[in-house]
């Protein structure tokens, strides 16, 4: 990330590549027609909805979308879940780095579930893990705990300065689908509609924007923490620019926003095919935990932090779920411990 260094985020390894998210295409939006314009100046929504691509360009994180002139078919927003040896036999017979670090990612964990790689695979990621768990250990006590958090984030656009209509339809569409992730109502879903509900542009598009705007209100909140992080740049500005319009790739700073905002441990490791010894290669992960209380049910408070993905589970303890996430230069897919 610009103006950022690994060693402030963090102590992050500096042979890790930075977390960015590969910038292919913007999706269209909940609705491009129906945004309100706002004079507001922290928002910049006017932008946001807007396409910078071909629409019928095939956003997978890859640059070979078109092959011989012949369009390649949409990947859906969140795709199935595939065993890790899916992710294997994709690097059979290239990079013997990658290989063994696929081998010792093995060792930990059985399954990935791969996102569209439109710029927003990271909040993707996060918005479907993080539902999926609640949805598969009925977790009511979570889901009460990030309401009230929710409705503090709220508190905090207002107080920003956002009108309520900017962002309005977006919490609502997002409360409305974590609290169907619990049962006992006619609206309860299933996993598969779960998934469904995903792969719906409307519904996955304005998702996103409601974490976007939950990562925004965070920054500019507690700008005092963040604002070391973005050297140069202002965290008004920084937001406006790169956070909150769609498609704008994800850095470090966005998951550190995002996990104290909600409260929510985030895990990332590492494919590439760097290593400081090839004959020994290495996995590497960074831990994201939340800084701030934000109503957590813990037992203390947790800085963000970097760990060797061989030793430290210890703070996982501490919180109902973790969002685990799969690294590979450019793009975030969602990761199933064993």
């Amino acid at each position: 990330m610009e103006g950022t260094s690994a060693a402030a985020l963090g102590g992050a390894d500096d042979e890790a590549p930075p977390l960015v998210e590969s910038t292919t295409s913007v999706a269209s939006g909940c609705d491009a027609s129906s945004v309100p314009s706002t004079s507001n100046p922290n928002p910049g929504l006017d932008s946001s909805f807007v396409s910078t691509m071909d629409d019928n360009y095939y956003s997978s994180g890859f640059n070979d979308d078109y092959m011989q002139g012949v369009e390649k078919p949409k990947a859906p927003y969140v795709g199935d879940k595939e065993p890790l040896s899916a992710l294997a036999a994709e690097y059979e017979t290239g990079s013997p780095i990658i290989q063994e670090k696929i081998k010792l990612l093995g060792e930990k964990y059985a399954a990935l579930r791969r996102t569209r790689g439109d710029g927003n695979c990271f909040y993707r990621c996060f918005m479907f893990s993080y539902l999926e768990q609640i949805l598969v250990t009925q977790n009511k006590a979570e889901v009460e705990r990030v309401l009230v958090t929710i409705e503090q984030c709220k508190e905090n656009l207002q107080s920003l300065g956002y009108a309520e209509f900017t962002y309005e339809d977006f919490f609502a569409l997002f409360t409305d689908v974590l609290e169907s992730c619990l049962p006992g109502t006619e609206d309860s879903l299933s996993l598969n509609e779960l998934l469904e509900k995903t792969r719906d542009q409307m519904i996955s598009d304005c998702a996103v924007m409601f974490f976007r705007f939950i990562t925004s209100a965070e920054m500019q909140t507690r700008a005092e923490f963040y604002q070391p992080f973005l050297s140069d740049n202002i965290i008004v500005q920084f937001c406006k620019t790169s956070v909150e319009p769609m498609g704008e790739e994800s850095d470090n700073i966005h998951m550190i926003a995002l996990s104290n905002a909600l409260g929510v441990p985030i895990r990332v490791l590492y494919i590439d095919s760097k290593a400081s010894d090839p004959e020994n290669p290495s996995l590497t992960q960074h831990d994201f935990y939340p800084s701030f209380n934000n109503n957590l049910q813990n037992n203390g408070s947790h800085g963000t932090e970097t760990a060797n993905v061989s030793t430290d589970l210890s703070k996982k303890e501490n919180y109902d779920l973790i969002v685990t996430l799969l690294y590979r230069p450019g793009h975030y897919d969602i990761l199933y411990p064993i």
